[in-house]
């Protein structure tokens, strides 16, 4: 069989934790700052992990990097 090629927009995005969930940079930050709140800004720094719906998608898109 073949090798699976992994999406590489997928393996530019997001990053595997050592227990299997998915990190990924948090949405929503990159224009319009002004107008959200100043706990959204505090709360969306850094990285998030991905829900398990939104996981399972990611997963699939890189198969070897479990």
């Amino acid at each position: 069989m073949p090798k699976m090629k992994t999406k590489s927009s997928a393996k530019k995005r997001f990053k595997m934790t050592a227990s299997g969930k998915v990190k990924a940079g948090q949405a929503g930050k990159r224009h319009g700052m002004i107008k959200r709140t100043t706990k959204f800004i505090r709360d969306a720094r850094g990285t998030t992990t991905l829900s398990a719906q939104d996981a399972k998608i990611v997963k699939s898109y890189m198969p070897y990097d479990r």
